[in-house]
């Protein structure tokens, strides 16, 4: 973004301003909260029409904005992440194929399984699956966004827990109205929509997705057999957000969404189906001269599941699991004051506030399938609630910029409870769980320091934990002939660590440097303890070539490595921007884990990168980028070994008027091959094959 360009959105308009503009508007901006995020030779300046400015720490942490990402024809909300140097979701797949429970998000080696331990919020709402901690990335298909907010490393007081390694918080626009449509390979289709009308004081935005295709064959020809075909998705999403100010109340916004999302993996008995329903309501308001926030939401989720064994000839598949429904719920509030607040004017800033969430959720499932039927039932389920307050310290000096933040929390684990019972007859087990509560703490310390312009160098420390979901604690799963066992005894992870950010910010380029260290305490993996044939406690039998696990807390995962990235204007059209992360990750095993002690974390590469470049000029438009994902562990022993893999994608596209666009889009063009699993019987399952999209975009503004 150039010195002279800003981004600012002023009561719910996107329109860039010159930051001369910016500064006369100054106390007209009447109810606008105005920022200068300081950046070097290219300061930011964000005005936001009665919302809480950027807090003033974000001078002082590594904080990256993604100002209006490209949401063309085809575009997806989880490609934006995985550009991101060092994070990735736990599977190599992406929401059209994967199963949603493998979709957590995570950064910096911190794997073990599919939950989630980087932080995701939308408009200030936790996103993690309330049962299960993973991300369902189609909800946000339909979302118009503004922009990304991307804080590396975790122990943020204000984000609460689960911000183990990072937080990305994600807000969604207002104004403005455009639909668009696209087809692409295998039947796919992609549609959304966004509408924006004046109601009142003040506007209601309406967006709304739908997105389908035939899918393609997951398993690589030489192995397939007759069971062997597409898997197919199809998924919807709809969403509203009233916005106004109401006297002396102040600025009150309502937000309501639903998504659907369905699924197959391929074979008979491998359907998924995800779906959702989110309410918030948010209040600020201006209490004695001090900025306020009062957050309240809601989140439903409904989640079902098929499993079948396929014969070693792949021609037959036999039901062996029925979770039939897995409803959750996620209840929270927050509540944030400024009695001094930084930003335009002020070089100091003081944040204090609460919050609580609640999970509660069960896992219903049918298994032991004799000719075609269950015998045996599952209802497994709990509650988890975390209650906390938190304060945050920032100041600017000369060259210096700090930020000192903490909180602390009450957790509990309650109502657990595991009902096993033999279809239309006696109870097999009935096992209920004694509730469980402790405290943690989280910190982080971060200074920036202007040592040479345009150079500076940014220090961070922090300590952040987060609670076993209820999925870990309470539901054991079977994957092929593998099976894995909960643990109602897990504690909680806890996680320490540092980096150090050099920055440059040069006229026509921003150039950032990390080195990291992270120490993830009790890291909660899945373990192997025993080979079939054979009887494992809670799973039952596993099969010859099967591996029984356990999910266990770790002594620990030990993460350290470097990330680079870099945005270059190589002249007022192209712009080049490079990407790259090397993680070198390895876990610490207790007693029972010994055997994995030096290995490396499942499902966590060493080196991932890309290299990208977009232009526009005379209605002409286009990006092509390059991408690269290391070799990486399917399996904790590190003994299924995912190939490397090097992608490309491009995008081509023509404004044909002001209003109406026209795209070309191609995603792994060359059809590389990307392996995202590999069975006990050496199985290999790809994912993203070449995809080729052709959209049309038309704005009504």
């Amino acid at each position: 973004m150039r010195h002279s360009l800003m981004f600012a959105s002023l009561a719910g308009l996107a329109t860039p301003l010159a930051a001369q503009e910016v500064e006369e508007q100054g106390e007209e901006a009447a109810g606008n909260e105005i920022l200068l995020i300081h950046n070097g030779p290219r300061d930011y300046i964000v005005v936001e029409g009665g919302v809480l400015g950027k807090p003033l720490s974000d001078r002082a942490d590594p904080v990256r904005y993604i100002w209006e990402p490209d949401q063309g024809t085809g575009q997806r909300v989880e490609n934006i992440v995985r550009d991101l140097p060092g994070w990735q979701q736990f599977r190599r797949s992406d929401a059209r194929s994967a199963n949603p429970t493998s979709q957590g998000l995570t950064a910096r080696g911190m794997g073990g399984n599919a939950a989630s331990r980087t932080l995701l919020i939308l408009d200030g709402v936790p996103q993690s699956d309330p049962f299960g901690g993973w991300v369902n990335w189609t909800a946000f298909d339909s979302l118009y966004l503004k922009g990304m907010r991307i804080i590396d490393g975790g122990g943020r007081g204000a984000d609460g827990p689960g911000a183990l390694a990072g937080t990305i918080q994600i807000s969604t626009r207002r104004g403005g109205s455009h639909a668009s449509l696209a087809y692409g390979s295998r039947n796919s289709v992609d549609a959304d929509a966004h509408l924006s009308l004046d109601a009142g004081e003040g506007d209601i935005t309406v967006t709304g997705n739908y997105s389908r295709g035939d899918g393609f064959v997951p398993i690589l020809a030489g192995k397939r057999g007759l069971a062997d075909g597409p898997a197919a998705y199809q998924s919807y999403g709809m969403g509203a957000r009233f916005v106004t100010h109401v006297g002396d109340i102040g600025r009150i916004e309502a937000a309501i969404r639903a998504f659907d999302d369905r699924r197959s993996r391929g074979l008979p008995f491998s359907d998924n189906r995800n779906s959702g329903a989110d309410a918030s309501f948010r209040v600020l308001k201006d209490i004695g001269g001090m900025s306020s926030m009062l957050l309240a939401y809601a989140q439903l989720r409904e989640f079902a599941s098929e499993f079948g064994a396929v014969s070693a000839d792949r021609a037959t598949v036999t039901p062996t699991l029925d979770q039939y429904a897995v409803p959750s719920t996620g209840l929270g509030a927050r509540f944030e004051v400024r009695p001094i607040e930084g930003g335009f004017y002020n070089d100091r800033e003081l944040r204090l506030g609460l919050d609580w969430r609640r999970t509660s959720g069960k896992t219903r499932e049918n298994s032991n399938f004799v000719a075609g039927a269950p015998t045996r039932s599952r209802d497994a389920g709990g509650l988890t609630e975390t209650i906390g307050g938190y304060a945050e310290w920032s100041a600017d000096a000369d060259r210096v910029n700090l930020a000192i933040s903490g909180r602390v929390d009450h957790w509990s684990i309650r109502n657990g409870r595991r009902l096993e019972t033999n279809i239309g007859g006696t109870v097999r087990s009935d096992d209920r769980f004694s509730d469980r509560s402790g405290w943690q703490w989280t910190g982080r310390a971060a200074v920036n320091w202007w040592f040479a312009d345009p150079v500076r160098l940014k220090l961070s420390a922090y300590r952040g934990w987060r609670l076993p979901t209820l999925n870990e604690l309470y539901r054991p799963f079977r994957l092929g002939a593998d099976a894995t066992a909960a643990n109602e005894a897990l504690a909680p992870e806890t996680m320490v660590g540092g980096q150090v950010k050099l920055e440059s910010n040069l006229d026509k380029a921003e150039i950032g440097l990390t080195f990291f260290y992270n120490r993830l305490d009790d890291a909660i993996a899945n373990v192997t303890l025993g080979q079939g044939p054979g009887l494992f406690p809670s799973v039952g039998f596993v099969a010859e070539g099967g591996v029984y696990r356990q999910r266990q807390n770790l002594d620990s995962i030990r993460s350290k490595g470097v990330e680079f990235d870099a945005s270059i204007d190589l002249s007022r059209e192209i712009v080049l921007n490079l990407g790259y992360a090397f993680v070198d990750a390895r876990v610490r095993g207790s007693v029972v884990a010994l055997m994995l002690d030096g290995l490396r974390p499942a499902q966590v590469p060493k080196h991932a990168g890309r290299v990208g470049a977009s232009w526009k000029v005379d209605g002409f438009h286009g990006d092509a980028t390059l991408r690269y994902i290391g070799k990486q562990s399917e399996d904790d022993a590190n003994i299924r070994s995912l190939g490397d893999a090097l992608t490309a994608d491009i995008g081509l596209g023509y404004d044909l008027s002001e209003r109406l666009r026209i795209d070309l889009r191609g995603e792994n063009i060359f059809n590389a091959r990307v392996e995202a699993a590999i069975s006990s019987t050496g199985i290999i399952e790809r994912a993203n094959p070449r995809t080729l999209w052709l959209g049309v975009r038309y704005n009504f503004d």
